[in-house]
C-alpha cells in the first residue's frame, strides 16, 4: 500500500511541475510555447542512469566508471534543463515570468523524477518493474 501512496504522491507532483510549464507557456502574457522544449530534457534525463545500471553488474562496488559517467552526463542534461530557458528569456524570446514558472516546473518535475528512482529504484519486494 505503501508503494500506491508514493505512485499517487508523485504523480501529483508531476502533475504541478507540468502546469508550471503549461503556464509559463500559455498564458495570455506570456503565449510562447518554445519553452517546451524543456520536455525533450525531461525525457533523457533517466536515460544515463538507465544505461549505466544495465551495464554495471557490480551493484556492490561503491564506484563504477559507468556510473560517475551517468552522472556526469545527466547532470549536464538537468543543467541544459535549467539554462535554456534563461538564454531564451535573456534573448527576449520569452518573457522573466515565464522563465521564472518554466524554472519552478523543472525544479519539481526533476524532484518528482529523483523521487521516483529513490521509491522504486531500489531492489525489493516493490519494484517499479512490476507497473
Amino acid at each position: 500500500m505503501a508503494g500506491v501512496k508514493a505512485l499517487v504522491a508523485l504523480s501529483f507532483s508531476g502533475a504541478i511541475g507540468l502546469t508550471f510549464l503549461m503556464l509559463g507557456c500559455a498564458l495570455e502574457d506570456y503565449g510562447v510555447y518554445w519553452p517546451l522544449f524543456v520536455l525533450i530534457f525531461h525525457a533523457i534525463s533517466p536515460i544515463p542512469h538507465f544505461i549505466a545500471k544495465r551495464v554495471t553488474y557490480d551493484s556492490d562496488a561503491t564506484s563504477s566508471a559507468c556510473r560517475e559517467l551517468a552522472y556526469f552526463f545527466t547532470t549536464g542534461i538537468v543543467v541544459s534543463a535549467f539554462g535554456f530557458p534563461v538564454i531564451l528569456a535573456r534573448v527576449a524570446v520569452i518573457k522573466w515570468g515565464a522563465c521564472g514558472l518554466v524554472l519552478a516546473g523543472n525544479a519539481v518535475i526533476f524532484l518528482t523524477i529523483q523521487g521516483f528512482f529513490l521509491v522504486f529504484g531500489r531492489e525489493d519486494d516493490f519494484s517499479w518493474d512490476r507497473w
